[in-house]
């Protein structure tokens, strides 16, 4: 049989390889000779990542809210993905930060535009009831978000709205995290004491995300875009993507959850608790954490008015409907 010129060459080239790694050519050919085709089920693990739902209550609907959940957390992971690359760029440019940042805001605009999925498709009473079995287990738990935010910005600015001006760069990882504003999320508002659902995340999460944080310290997307040069740094597109990328996270997505909870937990004049025992009128509304991963992207009126305008368009658009 004759052996085409292009194969003879990528069988030199492939004997060149192995034999610099020290290995044998001809044991890998057998592994092609016994390897089987692969299938698209295998490759996705299709069968393993279908058992993965598993309800605890007999509610039609809780599949869909565990599976969305789900979803979002494989969303989280692509985004982190997109941000490790950026951090451990070490020729970074605009250019490159600009698609880094536009495949974030992909896929955080696949999100929120599929939170109807959460505010509409589910029935509100099948809701209240499933949600009861779920406890104290809440989405305040994603571990992966708070790394998206560790990512992202020093954790002087995500420390609580009302206290952040008394803290600094100068100040310890450990001292900024005690301090940071989720933790308020997690707070029962009646005897000022943690929910089990901040004390169980705590104890999961609080020595790794201390890890990331010091690992990433002056060199997070917000660091990253420090350092560049000036030419670079005041790219207006690179700019305007920070910017989209600062709202979609800090304003669109919460603003999503505020309409979901608002929908499902909000009736009248009676307020039920979140999931987990999460303060969410104090959490959730941007306006009262003003987080910003690049602040100085921004102008004081705009962070005076940090969500205002998208709180009352959301707000009046769910009044209408």
């Amino acid at each position: 049989m004759e052996i085409k010129p292009e194969i003879a060459e990528r069988i030199e080239l492939l004997e060149e390889k192995f034999r610099n790694s020290g290995q044998d050519m001809g044991s890998y050919l057998d592994g092609l000779l016994y390897d089987r085709y692969l299938t698209y089920w295998d490759y996705i693990s299709l069968d393993t990542l279908l058992s993965l739902q598993k309800p605890e209550t007999h509610f039609p609907d809780e599949e869909i809210f565990l599976t969305y959940h789900q979803i979002t957390e494989l969303y989280f992971k692509l985004i982190i993905h997109e941000q490790k690359q950026v951090i451990e760029n070490p020729n970074l440019t605009a250019s490159y930060f600009i698609e880094k940042l536009n495949r974030m805001i992909r896929y955080f605009r696949v999100l929120i535009n599929s939170f109807d999925v959460m505010i509409k498709g589910m029935e509100r009473e099948q809701f209240l009831q499933f949600r009861m079995a779920l406890l104290p287990a809440s989405g305040f738990q994603s571990a992966q978000f708070r790394m998206i935010e560790f990512y992202s910005t020093p954790v002087e600015n995500l420390v609580e709205h009302k206290i952040r001006k008394h803290f600094n760069l100068e100040n310890s990882v450990e001292e900024l995290f005690d301090n940071i504003y989720w933790k308020k999320g997690g707070i029962d508002l009646k005897t000022g004491e943690k929910t089990l659902t901040l004390k169980q995340f705590e104890k999961r999460y609080t020595p790794r995300f201390l890890r990331i944080a010091n690992e990433v310290k002056g060199k997070t997307l917000y660091g990253r875009y420090q350092s560049l040069a000036a030419s670079e740094k005041n790219n207006p597109k690179l700019i305007k993507a920070l910017r989209t990328f600062d709202s979609s996270v800090n304003v669109n997505w919460l603003l999503m959850h505020i309409g979901a909870a608002y929908r499902h937990l909000d009736k009248g004049n009676k307020t039920i608790k979140a999931t987990g025992g999460t303060n969410w009128k104090e959490f959730l509304p941007p306006g009262f954490q003003k987080i910003s991963f690049f602040p100085e992207l921004w102008s004081e009126e705009e962070h005076e008015e940090w969500g205002k305008e998208w709180v009352n368009h959301m707000f009046n658009t769910e009044n209408k409907n």
